[in-house]
């Protein structure tokens, strides 16, 4: 009921929208002379979207996933989800709210689907309140120090006070029996790995999961993949394993497999704060330094890196 299916059957488009004469990209559904967005929610990826009436959820495999019910609780095994204002019980199988007047089966996400046309693409990291150290997308910031953070690998998590633990949203930490309670069941605590800077030289470094690599400048710049191969146009980079094709603008892999290469983002200096150097895209929000505001769907800014 969320998407009308492609000739052929192996594409599909969101609801409000139809499939183009070659069936290779989804035009929206044209109302009294005005163009009608179809109504999707975007996911923090900038890729992905799920129903209007659904929440994204980051799944097991780390792609997004739509669970089918507004403002809903992502669960922390990454395959459940549960109702607005109720917490994920998966010892019983269960969403249970606070009050106990509610008590329902978890539910299951499904896969989220490609934005068409492409957004820009939203960091795939979480800045840290301290505008240097990140965390993997889908993650929670938690100090462990008053100049280190760690990553709590659940989304909205519950940070312990005693700043090397976290728990699941909805959940309270009890550090006396080490858990995480919730109505009707507790699980254990779980660990918070620090956030480790990739050192490029003495004075600068790039956020944990990333590479280093010269910008045409001279410069260091930071490729958001792991152990990446860094271009030699000095702006783009590839993942492990892939060359860069300078003439088709992606990666190559052996097999004949082509991605888009990414671009590199400049590093932060060590031990320095770089919130004075965010770019402002209004009063109230700002992206980091050397990424672009773009606007999202729904309004809302998206930082492209």
């Amino acid at each position: 009921p969320q998407s009308v299916p492609c000739t052929g059957g192996h594409r599909c488009c969101p609801r409000g929208s139809h499939c183009s004469a070659d069936g290779e990209s989804c035009v929206t559904d044209l109302g009294t002379g005005t163009q009608l967005a179809p109504r999707a929610v975007p996911c923090p990826d900038g890729q992905s979207e799920c129903p209007d009436d659904a929440t994204c959820c980051v799944t097991s495999s780390g792609a997004w996933g739509c669970c089918p019910m507004p403002q809903a609780s992502c669960c922390a095994d990454k395959v459940h989800c549960c109702p607005h204002a109720t917490v994920c019980d998966l010892t019983r199988g269960r969403c249970v709210s606070p009050t106990g007047d509610t008590d329902v089966p978890l539910s299951t996400a499904f896969p989220a689907w490609k934005r068409w046309p492409p957004a820009p693409v939203a960091l795939r990291q979480v800045l840290c309140p301290d505008g240097r150290s990140a965390c993997p997308d889908g993650a929670t910031c938690c100090q462990l120090s008053p100049t280190h953070y760690g990553c709590c690998p659940l989304q909205n998590a519950v940070c312990c006070s005693d700043g090397q633990h976290c728990c699941p949203q909805g959940t309270t930490c009890d550090l006396i029996h080490s858990t995480c309670t919730s109505l009707g069941g507790s699980a254990p605590l779980a660990a918070l790995p620090t956030v480790r800077d990739v050192k490029c030289d003495e004075e600068t470094s790039c956020p944990n999961g990333n590479t280093c690599c010269r910008l045409s400048s001279g410069a260091w710049g930071c490729c958001p993949l792991e152990q990446a191969v860094c271009c030699p146009d000095h702006v783009h980079c590839c993942p492990q394993g892939y060359t860069c094709d300078p003439e088709g603008g992606s990666c190559l892999q052996g097999g004949g497999t082509r991605l888009p290469w990414v671009r590199k983002t400049p590093a932060l200096p060590r031990g320095g704060q770089v919130t004075s150097r965010n770019v402002q895209c209004d009063e109230k929000t700002s992206c980091p330094d050397g990424s672009t505001c773009c606007r999202l769907s729904l309004g809302t800014w998206g930082c492209c890196p």
